[in-house]
């Protein structure tokens, strides 16, 4: 299995970098998201990151000269999608398990392919304007049937 990140504490000052939008473009990769998304969740409890995350993007994009716009940058669909992926799958792990090796499960898993969303959404809906700006339902399969941990 790949190894993404060596330590937790290696996920921690890549969130932190995001947080404080100093996280080099070049490492804002698919596992990188994930293991913000992982990291928030797990030490960040009392953020709402359905409501928190849009911002959190958009202003790291904004810092990172990538403009949030109808084709580029932020987008809500993908981004609450991911995130109720994330959820789930830090839900189905065994308590305490350590991100570093949840991000490799997870990325080893469906969700690992920057493409899984197109078994739930067709191309066409989820690459759409109003799927970037806002939460879109899939239209191929529920969300709800993602891979567990």
């Amino acid at each position: 299995m790949t190894r993404y990140y060596e330590s937790d504490l290696a996920i921690a000052r890549l969130a932190e970098a995001v947080l404080d939008c100093s996280l080099p473009k070049a490492q804002w990769t698919h596992a990188a998201h994930f293991a913000t998304a992982l990291w928030l969740m797990r030490h960040r409890p009392d953020w709402v990151l359905p409501q928190r995350m849009p911002a959190i993007i958009r202003a790291y994009n904004e810092a990172t000269d990538t403009p949030n716009t109808d084709t580029s940058g932020y987008h809500e669909t993908i981004t609450q999608a991911s995130l109720v992926a994330a959820r789930a799958f830090l839900e189905a792990a065994e308590p305490g398990t350590p991100l570093h090796l949840l991000v490799d499960r997870l990325m080893a898993s469906r969700l690992g392919d920057p493409q899984w969303l197109l078994a739930h959404w067709s191309r066409e809906r989820l690459f759409s304007v109003a799927a970037r700006r806002a939460w879109v339902e899939p239209d191929l399969a529920p969300l709800g049937a993602i891979p567990r941990a």
